[in-house]
């Protein structure tokens, strides 16, 4: 099993920053990709960037690209999303997610694919 913990979220204004942590625990050596995901309110689950452990690939949506920036400590089992010019609209609930498998940029968008997913955390983005 494995266990992640997301932390960071919270009420800011349009234009500020955040920084979103997601901690794994566990059986971490089996992951090999990890995502960001988000939902908004009546609103689908949305793809918002992964990376893979090992091979460091990186994908962003293109609602956020040159805006928010994913990385890995490995040595800290830990996963940031570091969100900057946040807008009202990037307001939702944050997921982090993992699984086993090195997902390319098709694969790793879609949430089926991933096993392993936090409990979320809130960011609200006032105007």
């Amino acid at each position: 099993q494995v266990q992640l913990v997301e932390s960071g979220g919270g009420l800011v204004q349009a234009g500020d920053s955040l920084t979103l942590s997601c901690a794994a625990s566990g059986r971490t050596f089996n992951t090999d990709s990890m995502g960001w995901f988000r939902q908004a309110p009546g609103k689908e689950r949305e793809f918002v960037a992964a990376i893979t452990w090992r091979g460091g690939r990186i994908y962003y949506a293109d609602s956020v690209k040159g805006r928010f920036t994913i990385s890995i400590d490995n040595a800290k089992n830990t996963v940031y999303l570091q969100m900057n010019s946040l807008k009202p609209e990037d307001t939702a609930v944050y997921y982090c997610a993992a699984d086993s498998t090195p997902y390319g940029i098709v694969g790793g968008r879609l949430p089926n694919n991933y096993h392993y997913w936090g409990q979320g955390t809130q960011v609200t983005v006032s105007p």
